[in-house]
């Protein structure tokens, strides 16, 4: 029985460093910029990992919008990022991305009371069953579109300040999305279904979507002071899933606690990408551990990356 034991823990330790050094790897960014006079809006900045590089840009002089639906939490988010950095400009604006009326009135207030954007982080997203306001599949409509609109909105605005960027976070999950145009335009969804693994594929999807997203909005931004980028932040412990049932949290809090990287530590390349000097030309691609890296070839095929932006403006009406 002892040698199976120390097996046992043997290959439980092995397995745990394994896992620790590629899929929960962590990295730290490590720029100095300032961000004094520069605006930011970030989506779900009110908890996780927006409340985490909320802080981070707060305390480096930035104005931050926190771009929320809830208003009781955005209001105690800030309370803690001004009491932890001593900003005094920190501000909420309400954005609910599963209304694309909500996000055009988000758009609409923003650019009659700011004068300036540097920096726009699409940060919010959800696991989640059910339909958006306009009858979207909840994670399509909040993952990709709601964000897809929002910048579209505000892209002229960035395109007056000296340099801004656009960071997307998207996913390692992207690699298991697909698109099925078909079932987008019949269903107004990229996913069906009530169980468990129909919600993580329908998320999968959405993430594949935020990725292709990014690589068709370098291609348009080309010439333009604005720079874009995906981020898959690791495995973190946020509330992405609050939505799922109360027995697959008994199983995820667990694992969560002993792998996945705290909201800090999960903000980082999301950091990288929004601070880090000469990174210009690496606009559209996909970064990890504040690195740049390879996505597989469906999340920067033109043709599909095209379409996908295509059928976008015409779900939001922009065409």
């Amino acid at each position: 029985m002892l040698p199976f034991a120390i097996a046992f823990v043997v290959v439980f330790l092995g397995v745990y460093v394994f896992l620790m050094e590629t899929v929960f790897k962590r990295a730290e960014c490590k720029s100095s910029a300032g961000m004094a006079g520069k605006t930011v809006i970030i989506t779900g900045g009110n908890t996780g990992i927006g409340k985490a590089t909320a802080t981070e840009l707060a305390k480096r002089g930035a104005r931050v919008i926190l771009a929320c639906r809830n208003k009781h939490k955005a209001e105690q988010a800030i309370a803690d990022i001004e009491r932890e950095t001593g900003s005094t400009d920190v501000q909420y604006m309400h954005l609910d991305l599963a209304s694309l009326q909500a996000v055009r009135c988000f758009a609409q207030t923003f650019l009659k009371t700011e004068s300036r954007l540097d920096l726009l982080i699409n940060n919010a997203g959800l696991v989640a069953d059910g339909r958006t306001e306009d009858g979207f599949g909840i994670e399509f409509g909040v993952n990709h579109l709601g964000h897809f609109l929002l910048t579209c909105l505000l892209l002229d605005r960035l395109k007056e300040a000296p340099q801004s960027r656009v960071v997307t976070l998207t996913s390692m999950a992207h690699r298991w999305g697909k698109i099925d145009f078909d079932a987008l335009v019949t269903n107004k969804d990229l996913g069906e279904g009530r169980y468990s693994w129909q919600f993580f594929n329908a998320y999968c999807n959405s993430k594949l979507c935020n990725s292709l997203f990014t690589h068709e909005l370098a291609k348009r931004l080309r010439g333009t002071n604005v720079t874009c980028y995906s981020v898959h932040p690791g495995v973190v412990r946020t509330e992405l899933s609050r939505h799922v049932s109360l027995w697959q949290m008994v199983i995820v809090v667990p694992i969560s606690r002993l792998f996945f990287l705290d909201p800090k530590a999960g903000a980082q390349t999301t950091l990288y990408c929004a601070l880090q000097e000469g990174i210009e030309p690496l606009s559209g691609r996909y970064f990890f551990c504040c690195a740049v890296e390879d996505v597989c070839a469906q999340a920067k095929d033109d043709a599909v990356a095209k379409k996908l932006w295509d059928i976008s403006e015409g779900l939001c009406g922009l065409s």
